[in-house]
């Protein structure tokens, strides 16, 4: 069970996860290969945790176009306790299930979403 972000008839930009019912992982939202990583932000909620896989294309240190696919755990400071520790305990599981994501990030609050200042200098380090 390999993760088919790219492969033929899984082109998405990005997936976002949520919990449903305190036991169960879900696709909540696929986008579409058009899409970029802002739609990817714009769709987390504000206040409730998510998960999300996004195929970065970026420009490496060197002058190269390349891409990523990275796993984004968002856990912001403003949701619920509960909500927090169930998606804080899951994280390892849903990651085990992911052939192919080598960069794992964590934000938990927007500002640590900033593609330029925050996602961009960790993917370089891989690229």
């Amino acid at each position: 069970n390999g993760f088919k972000i790219q492969k033929d008839g899984y082109k998405f930009r990005y997936y976002t996860y949520k919990i449903e019912n305190e036991k169960e992982i879900v696709i909540e939202q696929k986008g579409a290969r058009e899409s970029t990583y802002d739609d990817f932000v714009a769709g987390l909620p504000e206040n409730d945790c998510r998960y999300g896989i996004v195929d970065l294309d970026f420009v490496s240190t060197d002058g190269r176009k390349t891409s990523k696919i990275i796993f984004i755990a968002w856990n912001p400071d403003t949701a619920k306790v509960r909500s927090k520790m169930l998606y804080s305990g899951s994280k390892e599981c849903l990651k085990s299930g992911l052939d192919g994501i080598g960069i794992f990030l964590n934000a938990t609050d927007m500002s640590e979403l900033d593609f330029e200042t925050c996602i961009l200098p960790q993917v370089h380090k891989f690229a």
